[in-house]
């Protein structure tokens, strides 16, 4: 595999860099709340999947402490060298990184206790094939912690917003486009034990929040840079993108404005 960068969809520069790091704040409680009741604790060995820019990695590898590893997956080259730098800030030496794309390459990390995964399965294009390889990093017995999209196109407003509606069947279109699956979560039922996983949770996750509520923040942050990229990929004009946002601006700005977040499904599973 080549050094050279792989960015992201909306790339690996330092805006997309603090993008990640608030997307992760909102989500921070959860996840906390599942790798505790996953059984992640002291000592573990643990592989972050798609570690990005290393938001969660730090993270994980202050509850494993000095005596646990985290194994920092990631394609791009930009965000490790973020999360190598921040690592080194931080006084966490207990961070391994290896820059591998996790469909095309073999994954260097086995005899985990767990892996974790979020938001990664839905924009590759062999999700089974991913997760047969992290399940093959684990131990027997050990867990899988996974966030991904069960049902996307809950994301929806009241009042209505009519350019907000449109404006998400086209990421749902493009993201399918792709190669994606914006639902991909709708085939763990069936897929995770054909991995090798026994499902011990499944839990899903949404919110129904107003703008001055802190997870309305997630969301408000991809309206705010992904209409960009389409126009600037020349799928949409900037006319159109403009409307997109500055409907978003002007129910942002109404207090009685509700949001139905994107609906995550949270899964914890053992190997078997």
């Amino acid at each position: 595999m080549s050094n050279e960068e792989r960015d992201y969809l909306l790339g690996t520069h330092d805006d997309e860099v603090a993008r990640l790091g608030l997307q992760h704040r909102v989500w921070r409680p959860r996840v906390l709340d599942a790798w505790r009741r996953a059984g992640i604790s002291e000592g573990a060995k643990v592989v972050d999947a798609g570690a990005g820019p290393g938001w969660a990695t730090f993270d994980l590898a202050e509850i494993v402490g000095p005596q646990g590893r985290v194994h920092a997956l990631e394609r791009s080259d930009r965000f490790l060298s973020f999360l190598r730098g921040s690592a080194e800030r931080r006084g966490l030496n207990n961070i391994d990184t290896a820059m591998v794309d996790l469909v095309e390459d073999a994954l260097p990390a086995s005899d985990a206790d767990a892996f974790w995964v979020r938001w990664v399965l839905a924009f590759v294009s062999d999700p089974k094939a991913v997760l047969q390889k992290l399940v093959a990093t684990l131990k027997p017995g050990g867990v899988a912690v996974i966030h991904e999209y069960l049902d996307y196109q809950t994301w929806s407003f009241a009042p209505d917003l009519p350019m907000q509606k449109e404006f998400i069947k086209v990421v749902v279109e493009g993201w399918r486009a792709s190669g994606g699956e914006p639902d991909i979560a709708r085939s763990f039922p069936a897929l995770l034990p054909e991995v090798g996983l026994r499902i011990k949770e499944l839990r899903p996750i949404v919110d129904v929040v107003g703008p001055s509520n802190f997870v309305w923040r997630w969301p408000a942050s991809f309206v705010e840079t992904y209409p960009q990229h389409l126009v600037e990929t020349g799928q949409k004009d900037r006319a159109w993108a403009d409307a997109v946002i500055a409907e978003f601006k002007a129910a942002e700005a109404n207090p009685n404005t509700v949001m139905v977040t994107p609906m995550v499904l949270e899964v914890i599973a053992e190997k078997v």
